[in-house]
């Protein structure tokens, strides 16, 4: 069902910072701008990579799910895998299916790279909070 690793999410306290320490330290060449989702309460920035990408995340708003995150991890750390799938809604239902808990209402909303996604939750991935999402139409 899963297709390739789109990115690996990382959550920061500082986009800023952490920009810097792919940049200055890893020499990262390729980082798109900051933007906020709002409805997701995360500010988010790409650091492209040959292939992949590292989403960083930092919370917007007082009801940022980043939030508890960083509570737990005040330095930040990997927060997410997300993989592509070709039918967002098939790979929904199959989760289910396979006794998975989807998060949130199991509606797909709209991600970072603007196609629909769902994450599932840690306790049925080995641990590991998991996002699929729509392959998206363009290579990021």
């Amino acid at each position: 069902m899963i297709g390739k690793l789109n990115h690996v999410g990382v959550a920061t306290p500082s986009i800023d910072d952490a920009v810097r320490m792919y940049r200055d330290v890893l020499g990262a060449t390729s980082i798109t701008d900051k933007f906020a989702l709002p409805e997701q309460g995360v500010w988010v920035c790409f650091v492209n990579l040959p292939n992949s990408q590292i989403e960083l995340i930092e919370p917007h708003g007082a009801d940022s799910p980043i939030h508890g995150f960083l509570a737990k991890n005040p330095k930040g750390g990997q927060h997410h895998l997300c993989f592509e799938v070709e039918d967002i809604l098939a790979a929904r239902d199959a989760m289910r299916a396979k006794g998975a808990t989807v998060l949130g209402t199991g509606e797909p909303r709209i991600g970072a790279h603007g196609v629909p996604v769902i994450f599932v939750h840690p306790k049925d991935m080995g641990g590991v909070l998991v996002e699929l999402m729509a392959t998206p139409q363009e290579a990021h």
